[in-house]
């Protein structure tokens, strides 16, 4: 088999809290990470000609070493001492600037496709180690579903899947470049942190979303304070939302809702203002062959 075509399902925060910094300058985070429905499609495919070609059905995404599949593809050949090309092409349905992994889930989906179709060239643990060297969110990818992360994301713990099926995510025109959400963290003065272990906990013993609603929050959600944010948010607890909150470093907002009358109701209010709106479910797996 020479190519692969994988689904890279997009990921929320349940919880997300920024607890320090190592002395190399990487922040140090507490999250609770949720998989859902909103996916980009992958497919690569291994060449005899040794380069990384990248291509993308969507204006602004990099096409370049910039790219993290790019990098993915890159640091796997590497790794396994390669001399393949690899092609890849993005189906880009996340969306961009969102604090929804859709760059790291690219680059997940990237790392397992190669695995396949090199025979597992690659132990998971020289996987992992790639996957955290790319980025925060990257390890996660490598498994989905529901999961706690701590440090720099790279100490994953699979948690019982997060019981709703009703959740809405809304993304305004405003992105937030995830530098200047760490600078934002960096400048608040005695800031009120989510609760994300008593969440983990809670996610362990098996509570309802009702449950889990009040002890979703988000860190940077208060760093950012983006007043679209704000108006995202306020729409949604206005249409009985049990909670609603910004997702990674921003800027879309999800909501989750008791049901999918309500969660449906909440989208068509949200699609008369901000153009990307959709009604997800929980995604229980990671990347995966789609064809």
């Amino acid at each position: 088999m020479r190519k692969v075509t994988r689904t890279a399902p997009a990921k929320i925060n349940l919880g997300l809290d920024v607890t320090g910094t190592r002395p190399d300058g990487y922040h140090l985070l507490e999250t609770v990470f949720q998989a859902v429905s909103i996916a980009d499609t992958v497919t690569v495919e291994l060449t005899d000609t040794p380069d990384i070609a990248l291509t993308c059905d969507v204006a602004g995404v990099p096409c370049s070493p910039k790219n993290i599949a790019w990098k993915a593809a890159q640091r796997y050949l590497d790794a396994a001492g390669l001399t393949d090309g690899v092609q890849i092409h993005i189906e880009k349905r996340i969306p961009m600037e969102a604090g929804m992994g859709g760059g790291s889930t690219d680059g997940a989906a990237v790392l397992l496709a190669l695995q396949e179709l090199t025979g597992n060239a690659l132990s998971m643990d020289k996987l992992a180690e790639i996957a955290v060297s790319l980025g925060a969110d990257v390890p996660f990818f490598l498994y989905g579903g529901t999961a706690y992360a701590a440090g720099i994301g790279e100490k994953l713990e699979k948690l019982p899947a997060f019981s709703t099926d009703c959740m809405v995510i809304a993304k305004g025109t405003a992105g937030v470049s995830t530098a200047q959400a760490y600078g934002a963290i960096d400048a608040l003065q005695n800031p009120q942190h989510p609760p994300v272990q008593e969440l983990r906990q809670a996610l362990r013993n098996g509570a309802t979303a009702e449950e889990i609603a009040p002890l979703c929050g988000n860190l940077f959600e208060l760093a950012v304070d983006l007043d679209e944010v704000a108006a995202i948010r306020k729409s949604m607890l206005e249409h009985d939302a049990l909670c609603s909150v910004m997702t990674g470093s921003g800027a879309a907002v999800f909501g989750v809702f008791r049901d999918e009358g309500a969660a449906r109701a909440a989208a068509q209010a949200a699609k008369r203002r901000w153009k990307q709106v959709y009604v997800a479910q929980p995604d229980r797996g990671g990347a995966r062959v789609s064809r």
